[in-house]
């Protein structure tokens, strides 16, 4: 049994995506039976964070999933693709209103077409956060934390959510096959 470890720790964007995308084929190509994903980030790009679910979801093996300290926005996401999810004794999870830079110019239907993208996203990221845990929307109300106020989860909640199953500081063997995935 091979566990290789993967260091996410940076902003989801379409380099990280890559890379993350890169690695995990890589681990397959090695014969890894399972994959730990280390996580430290503080968001990043809706699009990339859905696609990374979606992929991690997909590999044939297991995929583990670790909160090396803050796990922000849509690295909760990314971090909730994990079959059995950690967490450091001092770390934190932060669920916050979604927001959008846009440059150039915007006329009347691209705005429209923002707004509607970034409604389809917060009811996506709910539900993804209500099916991947037990009790989230009980006690968390991610909706809540989506649209108006923004809200830290310790591990200890996050243990009663169902966002994790341990509070754990997982070291990493000697032997593990690593590889960092940073800006």
């Amino acid at each position: 049994m091979t566990n290789h470890v993967i260091h996410f720790t940076g902003p989801i964007n379409s380099s990280t995506c890559g890379q993350l995308i890169n690695k995990c084929s890589q681990a397959l190509k090695q014969d890894a039976s399972e994959i730990t994903l280390k996580i430290a980030t503080m968001g990043g790009e809706c699009s990339y964070g859905f696609s990374l679910y979606n992929f991690l979801l997909s590999l044939p093996i297991p995929v583990n999933t670790h909160n090396l300290g803050t796990v922000e926005s849509m690295g909760n996401i990314i971090f909730l693709a994990g079959q059995r999810r950690t967490a450091c004794q001092h770390s934190k999870f932060l669920f916050h209103p979604f927001h959008w830079t846009i440059h150039g110019s915007v006329d009347h239907a691209r705005m429209s077409e923002y707004a509607m993208s970034l409604d389809f996203d917060r009811v996506l990221y709910a539900r993804i956060v209500e099916e991947r845990t037990q009790g989230a929307k009980e006690r968390l109300d991610v909706s809540q934390y989506l649209t108006a106020d923004s809200r830290i989860i310790t591990p200890d909640e996050a243990i009663s959510a169902g966002l994790i199953h341990a509070v754990d500081d997982l070291g990493m063997p000697a032997d593990t096959t690593s590889w960092c995935i940073h800006s």
